[in-house]
């Protein structure tokens, strides 16, 4: 892949993971705080934890891409992390980090990167995975949402909480 084609690619990825944010933070602040030990099965993780993880690996994710490097591990969820924590941490880093890897030169984003020694991609195809992780991961805590009587609010369309509406237009 040459530096103008990692350039293209990444920008494709940067626009949808910027629109994707703002949905994220309505999911991540859906979760009711009385409900952060909720969990389906004894195999689950708790809603607190995994909204961490959600936040906490678009971080890292975005971490890895901005340096080349995935070696790194996820910040740790502080103790009883609040979900007004958990939205202030994904606010704070998560636009920073896209705006930097915006501003990265074709040539890093074409880079072989290592991935856990399981890969070794151009370093803009990780977006696609921070993408497909933090939808998967999205998916969960919507449907926790809903198993505990929550508000789930619309992601791709509308849910039975908050109806589709369609954007303004100029």
């Amino acid at each position: 892949m040459n530096p103008a084609e990692a350039k293209a690619i990444a920008d494709m990825f940067l626009n949808g993971l910027e629109s994707e944010f703002a949905t994220t933070k309505k999911v991540l602040a859906a979760v009711p705080e009385s409900q952060l030990d909720f969990k389906l099965g004894e195999k689950g993780r708790t809603a607190r934890e995994l909204a961490w993880h959600l936040a906490a690996s678009e971080v890292w994710f975005a971490n890895g891409a901005a340096n080349a490097d995935y070696n790194n591990p996820e910040t740790p969820m502080p103790p009883q992390a609040t979900v007004a924590d958990i939205v202030a941490y994904y606010e704070k880093e998560v636009p920073g980090l896209l705006a930097k890897i915006r501003s990265l030169p074709g040539e890093q984003l074409a880079k072989e990167t290592p991935f856990f020694g399981i890969m070794n991609l151009p370093n803009v195809m990780y977006l696609g995975f921070m993408t497909n992780h933090s939808v998967h991961h999205r998916g969960q805590l919507s449907t926790y949402l809903r198993a505990m009587n929550a508000h789930v609010p619309s992601i791709y369309g509308g849910s039975a909480d908050e109806p589709f509406e369609m954007p303004a237009t100029a």
